[in-house]
């Protein structure tokens, strides 16, 4: 989480750094600024709008690679806020009134500019979030991908009609919901965003959106592409800030009609407490997740034990395991433990390296959260075949970036909170099972039910043991494969709701039915 700033600062226009889409050029920009500090605008009715925060409460955001200073941006105070929200609901009833051919067109030309400026938004992904340039590509890309899935979505739709059988023709009929805030995390930062604002505008709906205080620029840049996109003033606000500030005054309004937020769960549970006497409000939260990757003997054949490894391996530590989807307790068929557990620390030490393949992690705070679980693994007496516990950073040694090596876990205990909690990192633990039932019986023993992921080559097993999986998503010998029209969302604590194509739909419409007499 980024800290405040007590330095003044100077506000910057997202077009200052245009041209900055090297590494290279990113770099050399941060240090021709080092000593004038940069702040961050809010974008509200189709400007760049300098906050009344104060500079003494701005926040810090800091380049995980390096722990250098990247810029400042407001906390955005509730007044603010409520400013915002009210350009979007007078925003409103025009947009809501756009024929769908309108909307289309508009989410083209967003998703164009997209990729046109791919690689700018590719390398400040990489320096605001510490991933890797070649994953921010692929976010990038499916930022893309979203506003083009939603422009022809939109163009393609069906309703229901039901007879009354000589009394009534019945039919479903769709309008926007209204004003909505959009709230996304800092371990995907564009493509979660633009996840929830393609499909918001895209069915007529207006929306103020805040992306996480630790990862703002790319939000930040995709306001001037709306801007450049020709978005009628208002339709989409993007205002920064933190969670307890700005966060809770955008939900809590009573002029919000709904609310798609990804992140924390306790986030999510404190966004239903806010919200509970607004029976109206639709809600949409994407939570948390500690999900189980199951591996059983046959898929450790000669045949498939390449992929089985390499999936495993990935679904831990793609992202640096930044990514609510990764199956970070790995659960594996006792006859193939031994050499399972050979082969994964090896492919794991010789595919994802530090500084290369493993980008840092987000923030300091997040270093240290990760950090204290590797403690406790390391007071459990748990095996450490890679990785280990960090270095303690402080203020001085911040400096040196937020590096964590990727950490394969044995013998933790099921108790452990390394086993329970969602470290969110790049660490997993592998564990035994006997047989089948054992294994679902360890895979949902769990508050959370976001993903899963099932390998094996029986096809039998394939629906018996993944339909009995308590988890929103589970995929069998893949992982991350995503049809964007598909339900996405979790059980149990994972969270509430779905969205992807018509479950979109569902979140930002809201539904009438017609009776028409028949005579």
């Amino acid at each position: 989480m980024g800290s405040t700033s007590t330095s003044a600062t100077t506000a910057i226009d997202p077009y200052e750094v245009w041209g900055c889409d090297t590494l290279d050029k990113a770099q050399s920009f941060l240090s021709s600024r080092a000593d004038k500090r940069f702040s961050l605008q809010n974008f509200v009715a189709g400007q760049f709008l300098t906050s009344s925060s104060p500079p003494a409460q701005h926040i810090k955001s800091f380049e995980p690679k390096t722990g250098r200073l990247i810029c400042t941006l407001p906390c955005t105070p509730p007044d603010e806020v409520e400013q915002a929200i009210q350009h979007a609901k007078a925003a409103f009833p025009s947009w809501s009134k756009t024929s769908r051919a309108e909307r289309s067109a508009l989410l083209r030309r967003v998703s164009d500019l997209l990729q046109e400026h791919r690689e700018l938004l590719a390398v400040w992904e990489s320096i605001d979030q510490g991933k890797t340039l070649e994953r921010a590509r692929i976010e990038v890309d499916r930022a893309i991908s979203n506003f083009s899935y939603f422009s022809t979505f939109i163009m393609h739709e069906q309703t229901a009609a039901r007879m009354v059988d000589g009394v009534a023709l019945t039919y479903e009929h769709r309008s926007p919901a209204g004003v909505f805030a959009l709230i996304s995390p800092w371990n995907m930062p564009l493509y979660l965003l633009t996840w929830k604002i393609a499909p918001c505008i895209a069915f007529g709906c207006t929306a103020v959106a805040k992306p996480s205080e630790v990862t703002s620029m790319s939000a930040f840049l995709l306001s001037a592409i709306l801007q450049k996109a020709g978005l009628p003033a208002g339709v989409v606000n993007i205002i920064f800030g933190d969670g307890a500030t700005t966060g809770a005054a955008l939900v809590s309004s009573p002029l919000i009609n709904g609310v798609s937020f990804t992140g924390g769960t306790q986030t999510g549970i404190a966004i239903r407490r806010a919200t509970a006497h607004q029976i109206g409000k639709h809600l949409s939260l994407e939570l948390g997740g500690k999900n189980p990757t199951l591996v059983f003997a046959d898929s450790m054949s000669p045949s498939a034990r390449e992929r089985t490894i390499r999936l495993a391996a990935m679904a831990a530590f793609e992202n640096q395991g930044e990514i609510c989807l990764c199956g970070s307790r790995i659960y594996v068929e006792r006859s193939v433990y031994d050499e399972f557990v050979a082969d994964y620390k090896r492919y794991v030490a010789e595919k994802y390296i530090v500084g290369k393949t493993v980008g840092a992690v987000a923030s300091l705070q997040h270093y240290s959260k990760i950090r204290s679980y590797l403690e406790i693994a390391e007071s459990e007496k748990a095996v450490f075949h890679i990785g280990g516990v960090p270095p303690a950073l402080d203020g001085e040694k911040a400096d040196q970036g937020y590096w964590i090596s990727p950490t394969v876990l044995t013998d933790v205990p099921a108790t452990s909170a390394v086993q329970i909690d969602e470290i969110f990192g790049p660490v997993v633990t592998i564990t035994p099972f006997d047989d089948e039932d054992e294994a679902v019986r360890l895979a949902n023993a769990s508050e959370y039910g976001l993903a899963a992921v099932l390998l094996t080559t029986d096809g039998a097993r394939m629906r018996r043991v993944g339909e009995q999986l308590e988890a929103g998503l589970v995929w069998v010998n893949c992982w991350l494969v995503r049809e964007l029209g598909t339900p996405f969302g979790g059980m149990k604590n994972s969270g509430t709701g779905r969205e992807g194509g018509e479950h979109s739909r569902d979140v930002f419409t809201v539904v009438r039915t017609l009776h028409l007499p028949s005579f």
